[in-house]
């Protein structure tokens, strides 16, 4: 099974990555929408790396980079979390770091990619992605990927500006 189109490729991360990851975790624009509040060492980065070979049967999670093909950049990632094989589910998460690189279509490509990867190569039956409820950019892509709100968590996120629901929502594959 290729995780590739004609537009994006998913790849397995690698050593060469280090200092685009170490830059990406350590953006606090990006912790907003990870829920990560203290910076990554890259001496831990290049732990997780090293780590990364494990399959997602055993880590439980799964991340990959997403990069274009036409100029081989690297613009994100998406990632599978929380696997729970026993009850065929998982978590699922995309952010495109930056903002040149948002709106022209990465997250859904790689989203559409990452769930039929899913389905067909792990036998998932459903996902989920927990939303801020002010992200309306990714409720949107959520919603267009056939994802449906599914439950509210009230005041669940503590943010600059106060507190924040997060939203869940399902799709089943």
């Amino acid at each position: 099974m290729t995780l590739s189109n004609d537009r994006i490729r998913l790849s397995a991360i690698e050593p060469e990555h280090l200092d685009l990851l170490y830059k990406w975790e350590n953006d606090t624009e990006v912790w907003r929408v990870s829920n990560v509040r203290v910076p990554l060492s890259k001496h831990a980065l290049a732990k997780y790396i090293q780590n990364s070979h494990r399959d997602i049967w055993e880590s439980r999670e799964q991340r990959l980079v997403i990069e274009t093909l036409q100029n081989k950049r690297a613009v994100g990632t998406v990632e599978l979390f929380d696997f729970e094989p026993y009850h065929s589910r998982a978590g699922v998460g995309v952010i495109i770091f930056e903002r040149d690189d948002r709106l022209n279509g990465y997250a859904k490509q790689a989203l559409s990619l990452v769930m039929n990867y899913a389905k067909n190569e792990l036998g998932i039956q459903q996902l989920y992605a927990n939303i801020a409820q002010s992200n309306q950019a990714s409720i949107a892509l959520f919603g267009k990927l056939g994802f449906e709100l599914c439950a509210t968590k009230k005041m669940w996120l503590k943010t600059p500006k106060g507190w924040e629901s997060e939203l869940t929502f399902q799709v089943f594959l």
